[in-house]
């Protein structure tokens, strides 16, 4: 009896912590995005409601059921959206290159597990550097198994470069977990003034 109740609640206690871990995702481009729409209303305004359309996309998206999982090419498709609001904010300083595969869009993976990501690229990697840098993203099949990497340049040596806690980085690896348990596998690494996400997970 003890078992066969520890089996009930295991998914209502994997869908509440899934539900805490994505609460946890930074709001603060919220308030960014919100700066660069009102700088643009009276000189841009249909910039700036293409602007709080994304913004909205990426809201709607944020608040989707918990325990629902969403493909990679909506995550991508999403992301790019994320990054046409930072490209507004930021101009020439970032250059974004996407290498897709389409063949590997229909992997599963927790609603909005990229973003953090790219977020956190565009945070500790662009924004800092005072002349900017490059952020790729890429996914490709391997067999029967997907796999994404997102890279950024590193402000150079001797800049300032924001620390950060890893907050985010972990709660995308305990997602991933959560949902594809061992299958998915997540490892970061820094070389020659790059640092990369990658991301392998069943197609």
């Amino acid at each position: 009896a003890l078992v066969a109740r520890a089996r009930a609640r295991t998914p209502a206690a994997t869908t509440a912590r899934l539900a805490e871990l994505q609460a946890r995702i930074r709001p603060h481009f919220l308030f960014n995005t919100l700066n660069s729409a009102i700088a643009l209303v009276r000189t841009e305004p249909a910039q700036a409601e293409a602007l709080l359309e994304d913004l909205s996309d990426l809201f709607r998206h944020a608040l989707m059921a918990q325990d629902e999982a969403t493909t990679l090419g909506a995550e991508i498709a999403l992301a790019q959206r994320y990054l046409a609001i930072e490209q507004v904010r930021f101009g020439e300083r970032l250059r974004v290159q996407w290498l897709l595969d389409p063949s590997a869009d229909g992997a599963r993976l927790p609603p909005l597990l990229l973003q953090p990501l790219v977020e956190n690229a565009v945070l500790h990697g662009i924004e800092p550097n005072r002349t900017g840098g490059k952020l790729r993203i890429s996914t490709r099949r391997k067999g029967a198994r997907a796999v994404i990497s997102i890279t950024n340049t590193l402000p150079p040596e001797g800049q300032a470069r924001p620390g950060g806690h890893g907050i985010a980085l972990a709660n995308v690896r305990a997602r991933l977990a959560l949902l594809h348990d061992v299958q998915g596998e997540f490892h970061t690494k820094v070389k020659n003034g790059l640092y990369q996400v990658r991301i392998t997970l069943p197609c």
